[in-house]
């Protein structure tokens, strides 16, 4: 605990540090097997570069805004981008410390060896030359630039690249690295028992007299342009937004500069010159390893095959009801039926789908689709249903950041083929995960219908904890219904009593719940509030929450990401208590819990407690109406509450610290919920 402080909301974007610090911490323990580190030394990079691109970016926007409108409206964004940069340097410089004083001696010892050009033997360098001339030099594209004058090149988004710099002259050189021709691992010849891979970068290294061969070359410095990933898309393009979007999509690559990362060893007076040449700013410029790009290590080669240095794979565990009867309409119309990913195989979904394409009482499919696979045998479905003659109603969200360009190019083949697509409207994005399925039987319809909490993507179902809902419940079939009308554009609001249906009535019914646990509280009986969730940023929800604390509530909470909420604060939080776990897969599930009089309410869907799930999205939570799913539900959700292995404390000291076991058992719920599956399902 700590005493009362004025400060009631963490800043998102600083908090959201203390989640790639966790995914930090993942990448230093030493239980985790060295290619899985090494994973999650990549998904960090990945993270930060993400977050540069997309968060940063928009502090920058707000420095666009006159300084007396953010003096009133409290906007400090070049204080907050300081502290980022402050703490991004830090978790740096740890990076690098795991990256070279733990991973590179353990990958050694499994005889696995990362070396650099100037570690290359005879026989190294020569296999290195013939390689650079037979399938590197035609890739490079080197030039010469004057430091004396701007603007003389332009850096592509995320891409990596050499500045080099010369003796007694006036130019430098820079030359790409093309990773996306040749990969970034170049993997040579093996000496007995060892095996050696290297970077491409270092190839070029290598070889970089000949890619200037009438120059003295002084120093060789790896450079890196992070851009503004956002797409600005005027309103007025209500009707053809997609195609805006599609039209707009090279501004990720040419957006504004929000990060220059270039290798610490480089010179202070070459550093100013290609700052100045970039028309950057000092809060621009971040020093980073003498490599980039470290989210390539996901394909980092593995030329041992040795199963200790990675997870063994979990199979699948076989859902009971869907194994013992073939026919998925049958199963889910005797009860409602819940999958779990990825201990359960995204294969009873796309089974589904199937099914329903072939099936003659079929006679529509509804989905909305946020993020679509490249191939994948749901939209292959869904082309067959097509085929068969069905109604196929698609909704595609245009602006899933970073998959714009597959979800419009699968838009257009939907088109194609007679389905009825429709495409995300301005300023709300849908991001439910939702389909229906129409069928005939004895002359009535009857719909089925699935609400999930992550997308229809079989690779990410893989890696993705969540949750899935089947159901033929009339009063959740009824209202789903609704939203797609909705999407569709038959009606304005769908008039939920069970679904939450953003942003119509989500922020009303948790309002309307928090409020009668405080009311419970108050009056001296048990109230209590469970909520697992990737991030809680929205400030009315989090007033709520301190309010419910102030009244007596207990809130339980485990947030992925980041939490504007400090917990842990006498007099403000302290009876909040929040972990966050991460672990060999990335939570993703979120599910609501009120304790409701003595009579639970239990939600799943897809919308977290951040303003744009309740105000500017179209998000779908499904109540739990079953008691067998319900208690399966809190089960599942007790072990994570309990987890002592992989959960850390989210509190206001910030320090990220394990959960200790306060018993003798280690319970690590991910493995926990997968044994506790395979004997419901056995």
């Amino acid at each position: 605990m700590t005493e009362p402080q004025d400060k009631k909301f963490q800043h998102r974007d600083i908090d959201w540090l203390n989640f790639n610090k966790r995914v930090l911490q993942e990448a230093a323990d030493q239980s985790n097997p060295v290619y899985e580190r090494l994973k999650f030394l990549a998904i960090f990079s990945s993270n930060l570069d993400e977050y540069y691109r997309v968060r940063v970016s928009q502090l920058r926007q707000i420095k666009k805004i006159k300084k007396s409108l953010r003096k009133k409206l409290a906007l400090r964004p070049t204080k907050k981008i300081k502290q980022i940069v402050k703490d991004v340097a830090q978790q740096q410089i740890q990076f690098g410390e795991i990256f070279r004083d733990q991973i590179l001696p353990e990958l050694a010892n499994h005889h696995i060896h990362l070396i650099q050009y100037k570690d290359f033997n005879e026989d190294q360098l020569k296999e290195a030359s013939v390689y650079y001339t037979e399938k590197l030099k035609p890739q490079l594209e080197p030039q010469l630039v004057n430091l004396e004058e701007k603007n003389q090149f332009f850096l592509e988004n995320n891409t990596i690249y050499f500045f080099v710099s010369f003796k007694n002259s006036n130019n430098a050189g820079l030359v790409n690295i093309p990773v996306e021709k040749l990969g970034r691992f170049i993997t040579l010849n093996k000496e007995k028992e060892e095996h050696y891979i290297t970077f491409l970068d270092d190839l070029i290294r290598a070889e970089m007299h000949q890619v200037f061969p009438n120059q003295t070359i002084e120093g060789i410095f790896e450079i890196k342009m992070s851009r503004d990933a956002e797409l600005y898309i005027d309103d007025q393009y209500n009707g053809v937004l997609a195609e805006k979007i599609y039209d707009s999509l090279a501004q990720r690559t040419d957006g504004q500069p929000t990060r220059l990362l270039y290798d610490a060893e480089m010179p202070k007076e070459l550093r100013k010159l290609l700052r100045k040449h970039l028309g950057l700013g000092k809060i621009d410029m971040m020093p980073g390893g003498k490599y980039h790009n470290f989210s390539d290590f996901f394909a980092f080669p593995d030329p041992t095959n040795n199963p200790e240095l990675k997870h063994q794979p979990l199979a699948p565990i076989p859902h009971k009801a869907f194994e013992a009867n073939k026919d998925y309409f049958e199963v889910i119309k005797a009860k409602d039926q819940l999958l779990h990913f990825p201990y359960m195989s995204f294969n009873y979904i796309e089974n589904f789908i199937e099914q329903a394409a072939v099936d003659n009482d079929v006679i529509s499919i509804k989905i909305s689709l946020y993020r679509v696979a490249d191939k994948s045998a749901l939209t292959s479905s869904l082309l067959k249903a097509l085929e068969k003659g069905k109604e196929v109603t698609v909704f595609i969200e245009a602006k899933a950041r970073f998959d714009e360009e597959n979800n419009i190019s699968w838009g257009r083949k939907f088109e194609e083929k007679g389905a009825h697509v429709i495409y995300s409207y301005p300023k709300i994005k849908v991001h439910s995960k939702i389909f229906l399925i129409d069928r005939i039987e004895s002359g009535e319809s009857v719909k089925y219908a699935y609400i999930g909490t992550g997308n229809f993507n079989a690779e990410t179902s893989k890696i993705y904890c969540d949750h899935a809902l089947f159901t033929a419940h009339k009063k959740i079939t009824k209202e789903l219904d609704r939203v797609f009308k909705v999407l569709e554009g038959e009606l304005i609001i769908p008039r939920a009593k069970n679904l939450l249906v953003s942003p119509f009535d989500t922020r009303r019914e948790f309002t309307s719940m928090i409020l009668k646990e405080i009311d419970e509280a108050e009056a001296g009986r048990k109230a209590k509030i469970t909520a697992k969730i990737n991030s809680l940023e929205d400030e009315e929800i989090i007033d709520l929450l301190y309010r419910a604390n102030n009244s007596g509530v207990n809130i339980r909470m485990l947030v992925r990401g980041f939490t504007s909420l400090i917990a842990g604060v006498d007099g403000l939080s302290e009876n909040i208590y929040i972990t966050s776990i991460i672990d060999r897969f990335l939570e993703h599930g979120r599910i609501y819990m009120f304790h409701n009089a003595g009579d639970e309410r239990i939600f799943i869907g897809s919308a977290d407690w951040m303003n744009r799930n309740l105000d500017r999205r179209i998000e779908v939570l499904a109540p739990i109406f079953d008691e067998d799913l319900k208690e399966e539900l809190k089960d599942i959700l007790q072990i994570q509450l309990n987890d002592n292995v992989k959960a850390r404390i989210q509190d206001y000291t910030q320090k990220n610290e394990y959960v200790k076991h306060s018993s003798t058992k280690t319970i690590r719920s991910q493995y926990e919920i997968y044994n506790y599956l395979q004997k419901k399902h056995s």
